[in-house]
């Protein structure tokens, strides 16, 4: 087994999409994170859910967790329409998740080795030819231990 066997089609957005569009399409697929491409359809980082809801969040609520109680459910519909206007590269810290990217002829416990090393739900599996790269499909933490769980010795 390889990566590209193990890979399936993943949903993703650009740095230039609409901030909302990419937010309605992760609840919408309930994906564990956004995978963003730059404009040449390169893995530019997959960004983990709770990272993308912190950047919804004032910082004084992230920082003091404990303070949420207190605006009941006013802030609630302000958060989605803060992000009216923003792209993709405004709303996801691109720099603190680079892109888990992994070849095609990966094996399963390599794939899992960088999914830990990075914290990802996610890796992207690309084929490089030259200086083209073709995004093949994602492995998701489900379908990783889906294959572990079902290997046979």
């Amino acid at each position: 087994m390889r990566a590209r066997d193990l890979a399936e089609p993943f949903p993703s957005v650009t740095t230039d999409d609409p901030a909302i569009a990419a937010a309605r399409l992760l609840a919408e697929r309930s994906l564990p994170a956004l995978l963003v491409l730059d404009a040449d359809g390169c893995p530019d980082s997959v960004v983990p859910g709770p990272a993308l809801i912190r950047r919804l969040l004032p910082t004084h609520l992230t920082e003091v967790p404990s303070l949420a109680g207190a605006f009941g459910t006013r802030l609630d519909a302000e958060l989605a329409e803060d992000l009216a206007g923003l792209t993709v590269a405004d709303w996801v810290p691109r720099h603190r998740y680079p892109p888990p990217v992994i070849g095609p002829d990966a094996r399963p416990l390599e794939v899992a080795t960088l999914m830990a090393s990075f914290r990802s739900p996610l890796v992207a599996v690309v084929e490089r030819e030259g200086d083209a790269v073709a995004l093949l499909g994602g492995i998701t933490v489900p379908r990783l231990l889906r294959h572990f769980l079902g290997a046979r010795s």
